[in-house]
């Protein structure tokens, strides 16, 4: 990074640390009070949860839904009721043969949730329903809070659907976007010195080109087209209505609440409280029914497991950006990063603990650095080669080093909607020389070696440095290509074809042999108790490597260690984090790329 991009991140990062410091007096309290908390926890919640005779479950997708905790107690209070994808799972499986659990509401409409994500989801859902179950599903909108499309897709896996007079349900299709900064870039006298293998990789195209490639844009197309078709076809199943129809009317979409449900989009229309009333009015003991959050009900399950029940099955998250370092979980200020170090480490704890009968390595990350892959795709091959199978569970995107560190396990497990393949690599850096020029800046300096200043941003790369970079990107695509076609047993002729570049969704992906199964967590517990020899019908549980830490012990560390970044207050939370997105954007930028990149198009569907 330059002197003058140092300065910028300098000021916007201190202007990050304004808000930390206003917070530190704040943190000193919590702490305290936190330490405090947990000595009378047990008395201001009475114990144990317990469950009502007849409870009906409430899950309030507002908050979103996040893989795992945070360690932060910081983070956790920001994130406010944000719910664990894990933890929804194992109460839903649980409450679905749980014969004080009746049924479900589903407060839906707001919130954010991938395709994969809700469609794991849905697949709870569905498991609920079949164990003579009823499930709810209320919104006051279709569409404000979060993309209307994947909202109703989640919503329509209930038997009935409310929806507010005032609403509107707008089911109107996925939207996939990106910025192009080339012209700006030119304007300011920024050069993109980037390349890529090969055409169908766009994870840089929106610093080099000013319209998205024709490649780029048809493999785009392909991604939406199968997205929109299994979102059409599992909501149409749900509704009992032909496919055709449910797709003519997302092309007249958006409805009003009365058009909705004269079209058979939605069941009822009315209130919270009115929807409140219903739910509890359809369990079978109507008059003795509670509802109870899916939270509590998770908390309650978590407090009478037995630490021995059942079959060990670690799970090991790689979530974020794959770096070459210890793994950050802060979803809330931004910092999700799939650390190399953190990860291998837990993958060869995983091997060596002798009551580990396999791993399940959930994945859900865009890719970044092919050397730290490589470090992480090694540990995954090891455990193979020593007996311990490893399951992937791809989560909402497993894509490029993603994929790469997916390669060489056991069997591989996505979602319909997950977003994978992207085998490819991009390297370069950007030019600032221009830039320099323009506005009156000059350099200079010395150097000892020939090649000492190649990664230099104030100069264009010399033919014999460019011919370097070429030669990283050849070596490092073929030896991509070559690791999924040793991992999934194809032939690199099949590698290629799935290759350049292209991203696809798991049920694409499964067509090609790059996916084994399709489903979620469970389905990936599933095939990791068969593959490794779990008898059945025997309890099968994770062990979550690293262990998760205890929030109080993590934050004292934090603040023994002076690393406490974050205030207290929920308002300093969010003003980071609307600030990272900015911060990132410019470490991107001028960023010093010194190893080829093996990172998908980041881009998210809007609808």
């Amino acid at each position: 990074m330059t002197s003058a991009m140092r300065i910028v991140m300098f000021f916007l990062k201190s202007i990050v640390g304004l808000f930390a410091a206003i917070g530190v007096r704040i943190v000193a309290g919590i702490v305290g009070s936190a330490l405090l908390w947990r000595q009378l926890e047990p008395l201001a919640t009475g114990g144990r949860v317990e469950i009502p005779s007849a409870t009906v479950l409430t899950l309030d997708l507002a908050a979103g839904i996040i893989e795992t905790r945070p360690d932060s107690p910081l983070a956790r209070a920001s994130m406010g009721d944000v719910l664990v994808m894990r933890d929804v799972l194992e109460a839903l499986d649980t409450a679905g043969r749980d014969p004080q659990v009746q049924g479900l509401m589903i407060r839906a409409g707001r919130g954010s949730l991938g395709l994969a994500n809700a469609q794991e989801l849905r697949d709870a859902i569905a498991d609920f329903r079949r164990q003579d179950k009823f499930a709810v599903a209320f919104a006051e909108s279709f569409g404000v809070g979060g993309n209307g499309t994947i909202d109703y897709y989640i919503a329509s896996s209930a038997e009935t659907i409310w929806m507010q007079p005032s609403g509107d349900l707008a089911l109107t299709g996925l939207a996939l976007q990106n910025p192009f900064l080339r012209g700006l870039l030119d304007k300011i006298g920024v050069s993109p010195r980037l390349d890529q293998r090969e055409e169908y990789k766009g994870a840089m195209n929106m610093l080099t080109d000013k319209a998205m490639p024709k490649p780029v844009r048809q493999n785009l197309q392909q991604l939406a087209d199968s997205w929109l078709s299994q979102i059409v076809a599992g909501s149409a199943e749900d509704r009992d209505m032909p496919p055709e129809k449910l797709r003519t009317l997302i092309d007249q979409a958006p409805f009003s609440a009365e058009a909705a449900k004269e079209h058979g989009l939605i069941d009822r229309i009315g209130y919270l409280d009115e929807a409140r009333a219903a739910a509890l009015g359809s369990a079978p003991d109507s008059d003795a029914a509670e509802f109870m959050r899916i939270a509590d009900y998770a908390r309650a399950l978590r407090e009478t497991a037995a630490d021995d029940d059942g079959a060990v099955v670690a799970l090991i998250y790689g979530l974020g950006p794959i770096a070459l370092a210890e793994s950050e979980n802060d979803p809330v200020f931004g910092s999700l990063v799939m650390g190399a170090d953190t990860v291998a480490k837990a993958i060869r704890d995983a091997v060596e603990d002798p009551d580990v009968r396999a791993i399940v390595f959930r994945i859900d990350t865009p890719g970044g650095s092919y050397v730290a892959s490589d470090v992480i795709w090694r540990e995954v091959r090891r455990a193979r080669d020593e007996g311990v199978p490893v399951i992937v569970s791809m989560g909402n995107v497993a894509a490029s080093g993603g994929y790469f560190v997916a390669a060489p396990a056991h069997a591989i497990v996505a979602q319909p909607g997950t977003i994978t393949g992207s085998i490819g690599i991009v390297g370069g850096k950007m030019v600032l020389s221009e830039l320099w020029d323009k506005v009156g800046v000059s350099w200079g300096g010395v150097k000892a070696g020939a090649n000492a200043d190649m990664w230099s941003a104030n100069e264009d790369f010399s033919p014999a440095a460019w011919a370097y970079v070429q030669s990283v990107l050849d070596r490092a695509y073929g030896d991509f290509t070559g690791k999924v076609a040793e991992g999934r047993s194809l032939s690199i002729e099949d590698v290629l074809k799935a290759a350049k570049g292209q991203v696809w969704t798991g049920e694409d992906a499964k067509a090609l042999g790059l996916v084994d199964t399709l489903g979620g967590l469970r389905t990936a517990k599933t095939v990791a108790a068969e593959v490794s020899g779990i008898s059945p019908g025997e309890p099968v549980r994770f062990k979550v490597f690293p262990a998760e830490r205890d929030p109080i012990e993590a934050l004292l560390e934090q603040a023994m260690s002076g690393e406490i970044r974050s205030p207290a207050l929920r308002t300093f939370a969010r003003a980071i984090q609307a600030l990272a997105p900015l911060l990132q954007a410019i470490e991107a930028l001028a960023g010093e790329a010194r190893g080829p990149v093996l990172r998908a198009p980041d881009f998210r569907p809007t609808g």
